[in-house]
């Protein structure tokens, strides 16, 4: 069964950027199909031959891949070995792709346009978010002229949010991000990106939470469910 991938068609080059759905693994049960989270308690053997697929569909080395151990921060590191902790991974080496899993929280990559290339994956929830992950992306990429993509994620239709969050949302990013109760976060990460100065900001795929066909969601499946992800990389 082939891997379908969402792609950043817009991605400028060098750049290539991609997003897996649920489809296309061996994965059953909860975690059907093409679960890539480590972490869950699907088999090993099943995500291990998944992240196989995945990375050959992706046209990524196995050998070359890095990934963090991801804990909802701020954090962004320089892609350099696997599963150090933190939410984001930024490197300029050609042919280092970079993972990060989502199951509603947003993967987002962000390329330079000028100079050296240079890129950054980021998984963003909403404390990273608010900690500060979009700005330390761009701080550890450098340079002036930036573009971005938004992943799929839960959606302003499903995320329902309590007053301790939606409160320091509305602070740091300004009205509009809460309606009835429910929060839009992509409309929130782009509001930080181009806040840190990002001059395009695209987005790619829709709602995990509604769309149960193509996506795994945290908070639809009450938190056994799989993973899907972003792989980026500079060719």
């Amino acid at each position: 069964m082939s891997v379908p991938l969402l792609r950043w068609d817009a991605a400028p080059e060098p750049y290539e950027v991609v997003f897996s759905t649920r489809a296309g693994g061996v994965s059953g049960g909860a975690y059907e199909s093409l679960n890539i989270g480590l972490l869950t308690d699907d088999d090993p053997e099943a995500v291990s031959e998944n992240r196989r697929r995945l990375f050959a569909a992706a046209g990524a080395h196995p050998e070359r891949v890095t990934w963090p151990l991801q804990v909802h921060g701020a954090l962004v590191r320089r892609a350099n070995g696997r599963g150090k902790p933190g939410d984001g991974l930024w490197t300029d080496e050609r042919d280092r792709p970079l993972v990060v899993v989502t199951a509603d929280c947003l993967p987002v990559a962000i390329v330079r346009l000028e100079g050296r290339p240079a890129l950054a994956l980021l998984h963003v929830g909403w404390r990273g978010l608010l900690g500060g992950v979009v700005g330390n992306g761009m701080r550890a990429l450098g340079g002036v002229v930036h573009a971005a993509a938004i992943g799929p994620g839960i959606g302003p239709c499903c995320y329902e949010v309590d007053a301790d969050v939606a409160g320091p949302m509305r602070t740091a990013f300004g009205p509009g991000l809460i309606r009835q109760g429910r929060l839009d976060l992509a409309a929130a990460v782009e509001r930080a990106l181009r806040a840190s100065g990002v001059v395009r900001v695209d987005r790619v795929g829709g709602c995990t939470a509604c769309d149960e066909a193509r996506f795994f969601s945290h908070r639809r499946d009450g938190g056994v469910t799989g993973r899907q992800g972003a792989v980026a990389a500079l060719r």
